[in-house]
């Protein structure tokens, strides 16, 4: 049975308890114990896969089909550990559950209430396969004393008292603010989180302290006192170059061997931190740096492409360069030349987006790649965008364009090369769909299976011809205009096994121009980089004069 670590957070939001989750279950492993992460979130949507990503960052999807917060992200990137459906949920999902069984009889006309029929299906959610695992991982999104969040803390601290003493530990992750004209760390902001904590029932085993200095014996020892925690279970979390030194930092200030103390287990298993020393190395001793120009339409926040971000420095750590990535707003190109903006880049990358805007200048992206020879990756919006590009200008369907940005394509307003995908095949059965569905969860979403042509770019890039890689779209390129566009020279190189859903096309002819209908950086890891990103940061060190 496993034993569980819940990891708050107080004092501001923001603080980072999705990487010190990823990190110390990281650290876990290197322990030699199996673990899983799971983020429960109290915003009521149901998933944050209607929200926009200016709302909410990314959306980072799962094998089987689940649209969940970026921390997942993060999990997966550290512990190598795919999520699952059944790692994420948040209050919309909860109230949601609760009302289809109170509609259902379920509950045999009972007055139904936050407690005892909401934490019960929060309680039930944490159990969840902990059979299958030596820790799970839960983070609890938002911050203590934030009135979305009560149902969780009450449902955890009856969860920690239902499981059998020294089953479920809790972290709390809070700031230390440093004041200036003071010059000194203020303990106060933490000792409210943490009385706020202890005032619904839960008292922290270990403090973890975001600080941008190093936290004086002092303050810790305050800290222990006033927080009633021990003295070595007061942790610094100070900022760091680069998020993949977390597991070593952390190593290094005791969180691993903190967790295992509260837990009583003696003697501990000693580290294996091999993995994260090689990682750290790649990371800090880089043997020259690329440019990457990244055009795409949410380039304000950063965290909008959290995981293409991450897949590129894999990518650079790969060929042992460091990835300089540059964010340009495709909106520009609409009315400029792209090529003033894009001309020092040693490679571009067009993400995924939803909408009309912006689409034009990426296209317009896609065709300064092509003609100027720069390396080119297209992720399912952008592999779209480079099809019509090549329709438009060399296939001779000039008024080329999708039907995500014209729904009366059916008036031949333009010739719909991009359609809405209404029928697929997943697995045995057939998926439809329809432009009157509700928006959440209708998308072809989750990991397919992608066959790619004996001898193409991508199939040497994989190393085999069958890969099965993670969605999320409800338009597709048509096949129908795959003859007019492999006359012009495009191949498709990669399709669904039944033939019928385009997932790769590329240049054969270009050093380096590779679209794709899927979204690979979502399986990309520090210690194990996706073969795309991997080569197509070698396609632009190889364009590059290495400055």
């Amino acid at each position: 049975m496993a034993r569980f670590i819940f990891i708050t957070g107080g004092v501001v939001s923001s603080l980072g308890k999705g990487l010190a989750s990823a990190a110390l279950g990281a650290l876990l492993q290197a322990r030699g114990y199996t673990v899983r992460l799971r983020k429960l979130d109290p915003y009521l949507n149901v998933d944050p896969g209607t929200m926009s990503p200016f709302e909410h960052g990314e959306v980072f999807v799962t094998d089987d089909g689940a649209e969940t917060d970026l921390d997942l992200g993060h999990y997966e990137r550290f512990t190598g550990v795919p999520a699952r459906m059944t790692d994420s949920v948040s209050s919309g999902r909860i109230y949601m559950n609760v009302l289809e069984k109170e509609r259902r009889g379920d509950y045999l006309g009972k007055t139904i209430q936050v407690i005892p029929h909401v934490t019960n299906e929060i309680k039930d959610f944490l159990s969840i396969g902990e059979d299958e695992v030596d820790f799970m991982l839960c983070e609890i999104g938002g911050t203590v004393g934030d009135i979305e969040g009560l149902p969780f803390f009450e449902a955890i601290r009856q969860f920690s008292q239902d499981k059998p003493r020294g089953q479920c530990i809790f972290i709390h992750l809070t700031l230390l603010p440093f004041i200036a004209a003071a010059g000194e760390l203020k303990t106060k902001p933490t000792q409210h989180s943490v009385k706020e904590l202890r005032s619904i029932g839960i008292a922290p085993d270990i403090l973890v302290c975001r600080s941008e200095s190093p936290i004086p014996q002092k303050e810790r020892d305050k800290l222990a006192l006033f927080c009633n925690v021990r003295p070595d279970a007061v942790i610094a979390a100070l900022d760091l170059k680069s998020i993949y030194e977390a597991p070593l930092a952390y190593h290094r200030e005791g969180l691993d061997q903190a967790v295992l103390d509260a837990f009583g287990i003696a003697p501990a298993p000693k580290p294996n931190l091999t993995r994260w020393d090689d990682v750290a190395d790649r990371i800090y001793n880089p043997e020259g740096t690329v440019k990457v120009a990244i055009v795409g339409k949410y380039t304000q926040l950063e965290d909008a492409y959290k995981s293409i971000a991450e897949a590129l420095t894999h990518g650079g750590m790969s060929n042992r360069v460091k990835v300089k990535v540059e964010w340009v707003d495709a909106e520009i190109f609409d009315t400029e030349d792209p090529a003033p903006y894009l001309e020092g880049f040693d490679a571009i990358l067009v993400p995924g987006g939803f909408g009309e805007r912006g689409t034009e200048g990426k296209i317009k992206a896609a065709q300064f790649a092509r003609e100027r020879k720069v390396p080119y990756l297209g992720i399912c919006l952008g592999m779209q965008m480079a099809v019509i590009e090549a329709a438009r200008n060399l296939a001779g369907l000039h008024d080329a364009g999708s039907e995500e940005f014209d729904h009366e394509a059916g008036e031949k307003r333009f010739t719909p090369v991009v359609y809405h995908l209404k029928e697929w095949v997943r697995g045995n059965h057939t998926v439809e769909r329809s432009l009157r569905d509700d928006k959440g969860g209708t998308m072809r979403l989750g990991a397919y299976d992608a066959i790619l042509k004996e001898g193409s770019r991508v199939a040497g890039i994989y190393g085999s011809t069958r890969v099965d890689e993670r969605h999320r779209h409800r338009y597709e390129v048509d096949i129908k205009f795959r003859e007019k566009l492999e006359e012009a020279g495009m191949v498709f190189s990669g399709m669904s096994p039944d033939g019928r859903l385009p997932e790769i096309v590329e240049w054969p002819d270009h050093p380096w121009f590779i679209g794709v209908q899927f979204h690979p950086e979502l399986k990309s890891k520090p210690f194990d980089p996706h073969p795309l990103f991997r080569d197509f940061i070698r396609a632009a060190k190889d364009n590059s004069r290495l400055v």
